[in-house]
């Protein structure tokens, strides 16, 4: 008999399953989940036979906005999301590296104009040796992910 891991079905919401083992506690962080009313399932460290190891998040009654699945491709760009209604699954689709991110995240340039003027930063992404590397379009100063994002 073959043992067979079970996390709770959802009514309703959003499952992000495939995350990089380690980056389920940065999505949650980034994305404010732990702050929200939101019933959530979070799971770390769990055996994938793709990857040797995954997180995954699930969240009731809650759908992702592009501006937060842009956000989480950071984390996990290889990430998917399902999207549930009904305990089916109504939309699946897997994460991609956005080519720029707008509005996401302040620029950690302190000299950067966003800082001081009524603009939204604004970074183009490229993943740079298996990390992602995030160039402010005003200031054109280059960041590791984890630096922008403050994790």
């Amino acid at each position: 008999m073959r043992n067979k891991l079970q996390v709770e079905a959802i009514r309703q919401g959003t499952v992000i399953d495939h995350i990089p083992a380690g980056q389920g506690i940065k999505i949650l962080d980034r994305l404010q989940l732990l702050d929200s009313d939101a019933s959530i399932t979070v799971g770390f460290n769990l055996p994938s036979k793709d990857q040797g190891h995954k997180d995954i998040i699930k969240v009731t009654d809650r759908k992702f906005t592009e501006q937060e699945a842009n956000q989480l491709a950071l984390f996990a760009p290889s990430a998917t999301i399902n999207v549930i209604d009904n305990y089916e699954v109504v939309d699946k689709f897997k994460m991609a590296l956005p080519d720029s991110l707008l509005g996401a995240f302040a620029c950690p340039n302190s000299n950067c104009i966003t800082h001081n003027e009524p603009v939204d930063t604004h970074f183009s992404l490229r993943a740079h040796q298996g990390d992602v590397r995030l160039k402010c379009k005003y200031c054109e100063k280059s960041f590791s992910k984890d630096i922008v994002s403050g994790l």
